[in-house]
């Protein structure tokens, strides 16, 4: 399976973008660009939209992931898409979500293997101390992301 790969110059760093000619697979941050593999629409599509969310004009994204882990990380990814933009909810609200609401912290392991950043917004999940914890871009970037979605 070929893949390509984009870089998105974010105001809070640079986001990869790794995808098939059917499937985004990874949006990540990474500390520095590598060979781009550029071309092919999906990936297009991904950094459009990322562009267009950063500028404050998009607040859902409508892309084919292909989503790999357990059928309970599943579950979680998919309710994380159910967070509407700009709220927060704590990691004991989403683990009632998906009814299983002693899993927190099986619902914060899950968080943390989550592929798709921001696109799947694992950055609305908080503490039910309204704290931020756990962000696998740094808590200054998941800090960032809630006020920007606030702003708009």
């Amino acid at each position: 399976m070929k893949r390509y790969i984009k870089y998105y110059d974010s105001p809070i760093g640079i986001i990869e973008i790794i995808g098939t000619e059917e499937y985004i697979l990874s949006v990540h941050f990474v500390e520095e660009k590598k060979e781009s593999k550029e071309g092919i629409e999906i990936v297009e599509n991904a950094y459009m939209q990322l562009d267009e969310y950063f500028n404050g004009v998009r607040k859902d994204f409508h892309i084919n992931f292909y989503l790999e882990g357990t059928d309970f990380q599943k579950r979680v990814w998919n309710e994380l898409l159910e967070i509407p933009y700009g709220k927060t909810i704590s990691y004991q609200e989403l683990a009632k979500n998906i009814g299983n609401e002693k899993a927190v912290r099986a619902v914060g392991g899950a968080n943390h293997k989550n592929n798709i950043s921001i696109m799947i917004p694992c950055h609305r999940v908080i503490g039910k101390d309204g704290k931020l914890t756990g962000y696998g871009g740094g808590l200054w970037r998941k800090k960032w992301l809630i006020e920007h979605e606030k702003r708009f």
